[in-house]
């Protein structure tokens, strides 16, 4: 046989057989999983989007069912920008995120579920939204590491003047005060919670510009993202 022939055969296998593979897995009922998005060259499968939905569902005790097919694509959306969010780690490091921070929003979120007051209640818990504890503390610990590379990027460029503070005390605060029937609070008191609050959104603000930035400047692709397992729907492009 010559080499060109052996050549061919290789290649004939090398295509073929990864089909009959999955074609078999297929035939058995076995889930097989999916891309749904690359992020620079990055694969998001299917379990990956579903598992975001279940820590998503979970965090804000939800049930899975309540969410609608725009909801379960903003998943999607807020999954590809922790993706870009993360490939930005490896040149910014916020710096090590401890186990008592985890542990501390772990607790924060096992608070809404009464049943979860037991560690057996809080398996059944999780068990409920298809996660294990090890998964479940994970996302909690990107969540906070890409929260603090967010701050370390984005904080020191916010600079709140006074101007600023006192526009909000009396445009916003004050009226709220009187709305509500609440007795008048001095500006001297509540200053520092309204600049923090101004951060915080001129922070979202610059959050939204450089995810922008991320995904011009980078290559993100959705082939075809569907609904996550276990629904059935057309496909969105």
């Amino acid at each position: 046989m010559k080499f060109s022939d052996k050549l061919h055969i290789t290649l004939a296998c090398a295509i073929v057989l990864p089909i009959f593979f999955l074609a078999a897995r297929a035939a058995s009922g076995e889930v097989i999983d999916r891309i749904v998005a690359t992020v620079n060259g990055r694969i998001i499968l299917q379990s990956d989007w579903d598992e975001a939905m279940c820590f998503e569902a979970l965090s804000g005790n939800r049930k899975l069912s309540d969410f609608n097919e725009g909801e379960r694509r903003a998943v999607l959306d807020r999954l590809i920008d922790q993706e870009l969010l993360g490939q930005q780690m490896k040149t910014s490091e916020p710096g090590q995120t401890s186990d008592a921070d985890v542990a501390t929003r772990a607790s924060e979120i096992r608070k809404l579920y009464p049943e979860a007051a037991t560690d057996e209640g809080w398996r059944s818990v999780l068990s409920r939204y298809q996660l294990t504890g090890k998964d479940f503390l994970a996302h909690l610990r990107r969540q906070i590491e890409l929260m603090r590379l967010v701050d370390a990027r984005l904080r020191p460029k916010v600079e709140i003047d006074s101007k600023s503070v006192e526009a909000y005390y009396r445009d916003q605060f004050v009226p709220q005060l009187k709305q509500s029937g609440a007795s008048q609070v001095p500006l001297a008191e509540v200053s520092g919670k309204i600049r923090e609050l101004l951060t915080e959104q001129k922070v979202d603000e610059l959050l939204v510009s450089w995810l922008h930035t991320l995904r011009s400047e980078g290559h993100v692709s959705i082939p075809g993202a569907g609904l996550p397992a276990g629904e059935t729907g057309a496909q969105t492009q």
